[in-house]
C-alpha cells in the first residue's frame, strides 16, 4: 500500500491570479467565493482534499498587494502568515504574462519559506497557440528553483489532476490532520457571510462591494421544523452606500438576498430563510475596533 501523506499546501499570489476558483476545483466543492473583480478574498479560507492515501489541507490567500489601512495591513500579514508552518507553496502566476513579466517582487517574498514550492501558470484556457508558454515557464524556471512549473485552467480543469498528485508526492507522510469527512476548519457562518459577499460582489459595482462586511447574527435550526433560520447584517460605511445596497423599494437588497438563499440551500441540503439587514459602520475598513468584532483579527 502506498504511504500515507498529509500536509499543508499555501495558494500564494497576486489578486486576480485565480487562487479562489483553483481552490474550488481542487476540493470539489465551493469553499471560496468568485468574482472577476481583483482583491475578492479578504481572510484565509482551508479547503481539505481527502483520499485513498493523502489529505491535502489548502490554504487559500487573499491577494498579496500594497497595504491600505488597517484592513490591508491585516490582509498582508494574512499571507505572510499562511507561509508559516506548511508544507508547500503553489506560487500562481497568470500565463497570459509575457516571459519579461515575471513579477520578481512576488518572488522575493517567498525568502522565509524553505520548502518546495510549485509554480502554477493560471489561465492556460486563454493562451493561444499553447507554444506560447514555453519561453514563460522557461523565465520562472530561470528566475527561482520551483520544484515545478506546470501550466494550468481551473476553469476547464488543465493539469488540475496531475497538480494533485504533484502535491501529494511532494507532502510528507504524516497522519491525517483531520478527520476524512472534513471539508475545511471554517464555521458554517464564515461560508454564509462569504456567500452574501460573493452576491453584493455580483450585483453592485464601483466602491460597494468592498465598503461591504457581513456578519452572521444567527444560524439556528428550529427544533420541529426542518429549515435553516440565518440573519445577518450587512455593514456598509456611508449612508449613501446603504441606500444603493438596500435599493428603491428594497429592490436591490431583496435581490441579493434571494441568489445568497438559493446558493445556501443547495448548500445545506435544507430550506433556508434568511433575512438581512443594512447597517452603517463608518469607516470600518480603518477603524480596528470595527475590524476585530466583525471577526477579522481572528483570521490574520
Amino acid at each position: 500500500m502506498a504511504p500515507f501523506r498529509a500536509g499543508f499546501v499555501c495558494l500564494f499570489g497576486r489578486p486576480n491570479v485565480g487562487k479562489s476558483t483553483l481552490l474550488n476545483r481542487l476540493v470539489g466543492e465551493k469553499l471560496a467565493i468568485v468574482s472577476p473583480r481583483p482583491q475578492t478574498t479578504r481572510t484565509r479560507i482551508t479547503g481539505i482534499k481527502n483520499g485513498p492515501a493523502r489529505q491535502v489541507v489548502f490554504v487559500d490567500t487573499p491577494g498579496l498587494a500594497p497595504a491600505r489601512g488597517p484592513l490591508g495591513q491585516l490582509m498582508v500579514r494574512t499571507v505572510q502568515r499562511s507561509l508559516e508552518g506548511v508544507d508547500l507553496v503553489c506560487l500562481l502566476s497568470s500565463a497570459d504574462k509575457g516571459p519579461g513579466q515575471v513579477d520578481e517582487d512576488l518572488l522575493k517574498s517567498l525568502a522565509p519559506f524553505r520548502g518546495p514550492v510549485f509554480c502554477c501558470l493560471t489561465k492556460a484556457d486563454l493562451v493561444r497557440p499553447k507554444t506560447r508558454l514555453l519561453p514563460l515557464i522557461e523565465a520562472y524556471r530561470r528566475h527561482y528553483p520551483f520544484s515545478e512549473v506546470l501550466p494550468i485552467s481551473a476553469v476547464d480543469g488543465t493539469n488540475c489532476d496531475r497538480l494533485l498528485e504533484l502535491i501529494t508526492a511532494a507532502l510528507p507522510e504524516h497522519p491525517a490532520y483531520f478527520p476524512p469527512d472534513t471539508l475545511t476548519d471554517q464555521p458554517e457562518t464564515f461560508f454564509v457571510a462569504e456567500v452574501i459577499r460573493e452576491k453584493i460582489f455580483r450585483f453592485t459595482h464601483e466602491e460597494i462591494p468592498y465598503a461591504c462586511a457581513v456578519r452572521v447574527e444567527e444560524l439556528v435550526e428550529r427544533p420541529g421544523d426542518a429549515r435553516l433560520y440565518i440573519r445577518a447584517s450587512i455593514f456598509v460605511e456611508q449612508v449613501s452606500q446603504r441606500g444603493i445596497l438596500i435599493g428603491r423599494g428594497g429592490a436591490m437588497l431583496k435581490k441579493i438576498g434571494s441568489a445568497a438563499r438559493r446558493e445556501l440551500e443547495a448548500f445545506f441540503g435544507i430550506p433556508v430563510y434568511l433575512e438581512l439587514k443594512v447597517e452603517v459602520r463608518r469607516n470600518w475598513r480603518r477603524d480596528e475596533r470595527a475590524l476585530r468584532e466583525l471577526g477579522f483579527m481572528l483570521t490574520s
